[in-house]
């Protein structure tokens, strides 16, 4: 019975661990629960690319995919073929990223951006992840970044341009968490911490680092020079400052691109540079560099790009720092050490084992006397910038015969080079040339046009060019700016403009013998904003096609122009200098709407009638916010202002000078109470017309004037008190009116005391005159008093002073003891009170002497 049971037993339990593994294999299918368990997963990681999306606008051509099931189809995601995982994220702006070594572009590129849409930290569920590319999105955000220690197979992180908010390091620790990292750019974040210092380096496989653009206020923190595998290192706009330290050329063999632009580091570079024997790239620009280029230099035989722009570079570099440098093609170099500035001194005949196709050395000095021939062998230049740099002499012709052909950029400023213009060198590529402030003389090229078609900025200002402006001129179809100024050029203006050089921006021919007429015929320039005309022999009137131009700025001053002032000058001006001419009518009302005007210049006409009452509506004048133009690359406009009394050449600060000058007209009627509203007008210049009534109450109230000339009129009246409150003030002429009453006095009238400011108003009284006012002590007349005068004056005084002490002395002590004497009862009290102190005081000396006795124990039992 037992066995029988026994057995029935197994047998039940045979079948029954049979039917539970065929149950099993029919619901627990190995692929299948794989399968399963892959889509629970990837339905997951599409979840949170949904809350990412959600939290988010539409990231341009990105997410608009972002919609069927299948979030491996979407742009920008891309999965593991097996898996299914998602593995890439890539939502890129192009357009965001910064350029190196684009120094004109860098500035503004990256200013105002709304910081205004939070990342999901949801991505930190991407568990397979391995690139995250969020680059260039100015407009997202993350609290911080600890869900980005989740993604433990993350290799490739960009959020350049992301704002990263943080506390402290914390940032750097969550990327600390990755040990599998090999690029990471954070430029533009807003970091601020960077710690210089960890207990623990994780990322050491990491071979790209970018944390420029952030505030960081630091020095190299050391952990970086651990990062043995690193190949580029971009520091660049990161505030930091300090010494570049030697551990770059002992630690970072492996480098090839070190981007240290736009810091603080100072003193030299260090010798241990020439160790990094793989770097190809390298950019110490605009910094505050201070000392030497070391002779290792030379070992960097990989070396293809070198900008060391805008240091205070000193010492000597001669063959020994550029003799091996033979993959070098892009140099960039300028000082602003003007007291010991660097010196190329290399054999003129010297032959380096180089071909640059940029060079650009400025402000420091090449030696020789001639063109160097290591310049002249550089046959594949495209740019060439040779500014300040000592050149003298004339330009072999055969120095540009080789390169010519390739050359885009030449600009070989302020220099002492003389000789003619070469008519015979064909520049077919050249876009933008640049020879001002030189010794060059002779014609301009009357065939330009031919010899450099593709001019867009030309510059010949500050020479000794003469002749006739070719004709030519007005067909190179893409020049952008013109400037001639300052050369002995004479005839007419080219007549021929036309609609094909709607490029032209500028055109600045002044201070030359130019005659004739303004042709109508520039009207066709629809794009022309700055034209500069001044002090020429122009004449006739201002042409009215003009008007078709986006004239922002024009200067027609020291001509022979006249008729009438033109009406139809634009609301965007911000200059209208017109200054010394012939020019008579009236000023325009319609002038009214020209809010952006900074500069109104019409002085030494024959203008008539009245000031407009409608000045109050020069915006400009009064809110700060409102600019002229935007600057214009490669020219900086120059304007001479009378202002403070004497005349002043402005060039880079024009923008900020506000001026009314109407001096020198006939101008009638009154000083209306509108001009006061502008209160950040800096001069006022109305002297030398017809005006009558009387100086504006208010006119205190243009508190950023510095300038005030009202002389030479028909003013009448007081000189209002609000005038001390113009506390910026430092030039005031009132001379020749017909004024009256005290001259004011207090705050800043205090320190403008020459008499000449109130003459030849023959009613005012008071301080700086020597006219008396009204109950003021009178005198005879002004008397001149010598030193041995004020030095007897100061005797008697003296005499006076002293014996005043002394019969003070006596009064009082006879008023008291004089009384006690005489009054016997009252001596009795005094002496009465007297030996009552005298006892009270003993008393109290009594008692303390008790006190300190008993606390130190020093009382007898």
């Amino acid at each position: 019975m037992m066995i029988d049971y026994y057995n029935h037993t197994i047998v039940v339990f045979l079948l029954l661990s049979l039917g539970i593994f065929e149950l099993g294999s029919c619901t627990e299918n190995p692929s299948q629960t794989n399968n399963n368990v892959t889509v629970k997963r990837i339905q997951s990681e599409r979840e949170a690319l949904v809350s990412f999306k959600a939290g988010i606008n539409d990231i341009p051509g990105k997410l608009s995919s972002w919609v069927s099931e299948d979030c491996c189809q979407w742009n920008g995601v891309e999965c593991d073929d097996e898996s299914g995982h998602v593995t890439k994220l890539n939502l890129r702006n192009p357009a965001g990223r910064h350029r190196h070594f684009d120094y004109i572009q860098r500035d503004a590129q990256y200013a105002n951006h709304p910081w205004n849409v939070n990342i999901s930290p949801y991505l930190g569920n991407l568990s397979r992840l391995t690139h995250l590319d969020l680059e260039g999105n100015y407009n997202l955000s993350t609290k911080n970044l600890n869900w980005v220690s989740s993604l433990s197979s993350l290799e490739y992180l960009y959020m350049g341009g992301v704002k990263i908010d943080h506390t402290k390091a914390d940032w750097l620790h969550a990327i600390n968490m990755l040990p599998s990292l090999l690029e990471l750019t954070l430029y533009s974040c807003e970091l601020e911490h960077l710690p210089s210092s960890l207990t623990f380096l994780n990322f050491t496989s990491l071979q790209i680092l970018d944390l420029s653009y952030n505030p960081f206020n630091t020095s190299i923190p050391k952990w970086l020079f651990n990062l043995t595998s690193l190949t580029q290192l971009d520091l660049s706009f990161s505030n930091q400052g300090g010494k570049i330290l030697d551990s770059f050329g002992r630690l970072l063999g492996s480098l090839k691109y070190l981007y240290l632009g736009g810091n603080h580091f100072s003193g030299s570079i260090p010798a241990s540079i020439g160790n990094l024997s793989s770097l190809e790239e390298l950019d110490l620009s605009y910094n505050e560099m201070n000392g030497t280029i070391p002779k290792s230099f030379g070992q960097l035989s990989k070396l293809v790009k070198l900008y060391l722009l805008e240091n205070f570079w000193k010492s000597v570099i001669t063959e020994a720092q550029l003799m091996n440098l033979t993959s070098l093609e892009e140099f960039a170099l300028t000082t602003n050490n003007k007291s010991q500035p660097l010196v190329f001194n290399v054999k003129y005949d010297w032959r380096p084992p180089f071909k640059l196709k940029i060079l650009h050395l400025e402000s420091c000095r090449i030696i020789g006397p001639k063109f160097p021939v290591w310049l002249q062998v550089q046959s594949k230049l495209t740019y060439v910038t040779l500014r300040n740099v000592g050149i003298e002499g004339t330009i072999p012709e055969e120095c540009f015969s080789t390169i010519s052909f390739q050359l885009t950029y030449l600009d070989l400023s302020n220099n002492q080079i003389k000789g003619n213009l070469q008519h015979q060198l064909v520049f077919p590529k050249l876009t933008k040339l640049f020879l001002q402030s030189n010794f060059f003389s002779g014609p301009i090229p009357s065939n330009i046009s031919d010899l450099m078609p593709s001019l867009q900025y030309l510059d010949l200002s500050e020479n000794l060019l003469y002749g006739k402006i070719p004709l030519s001129i007005s067909k190179i179809k893409h020049l952008n700016i013109l400037v001639l100024r300052r050369n002995n050029l004479l005839g007419e203006l080219p007549h021929h403009w036309n609609k094909s050089q709607m490029d032209l921006r500028v055109v600045d021919i002044s201070y030359n013998n130019i005659c004739g007429k303004i042709p109508s015929s520039m009207g066709f320039l629809g794009n022309l904003s700055i034209l500069v005309l001044s002090n020429n022999n122009l004449s006739g009137e201002i042409p009215s096609s003009l008007q078709n131009c986006s004239i922002v700025s024009m200067d027609f001053g020291g001509n022979h122009l006249s008729g009438d002032l033109p009406s139809w000058i634009e609301p965007n001006i911000f200059m209208l200098r017109l200054r010394s001419n012939l020019f008579s009518g009236t000023i325009p009302q319609k002038w009214c709407n020209l809010h952006k005007l900074r500069i109104l210049d019409l002085a030494q006409n024959n203008l008539f009638g009245s000031i407009p009452d409608c000045l109050n509506n020069f915006a400009a004048m009064v809110d700060d916010n409102i600019v002229g133009y935007e600057p214009i690359e490669n020219y900086t406009e120059k304007a001479y202002i009378v202002t403070k009394g004497r005349e002043y050449e402005y060039d880079r600060t024009l923008q900020l000078v506000t001026c009314i000058d109407l001096s020198e007209n006939s101008l009638t009627g009154g000083i209306s109470i509108q001009i006061t509203s502008l209160t950040r007008l800096g001069t006022l210049n109305l002297s030398m017309n017809h005006l009558n009534g009387s100086i504006p109450k208010n006119i205190g109230n243009m508190r950023w004037l510095e300038t005030l000339d009202l002389s030479n009129n028909r003013l009448f009246g007081p000189i209002p008190g609000s005038l001390s409150s113009l506390t910026s003030l430092v030039h005031l002429n009132l001379s020749f009116n017909k004024l009256a009453g005290r001259i004011p006095s207090g705050y800043q009238l205090q320190t403008l005391i020459d008499a000449t400011i109130y003459k030849g108003n023959p009613l005012l009284c008071g301080s700086p005159l020597l006219t008396k006012c009204p109950g003021d002590e009178t005198s005879d007349g002004p008397s001149i008093t010598g030193v041995d005068e004020k030095q007897g004056g100061d005797d008697y005084e003296r005499i006076w002073f002293y014996a005043s002490i002394g019969l003070g002395f006596v009064v009082g002590f006879w008023s008291v003891y004089g009384t006690l004497l005489l009054k016997k009862s009252w001596r009795h009290c005094y002496f009465r009170f007297c030996d009552d102190i005298k006892d009270r005081i003993a008393l109290l000396i009594a008692l303390r002497v008790v006190h300190l006795k008993r606390k130190f124990g020093l009382e007898k039992n």
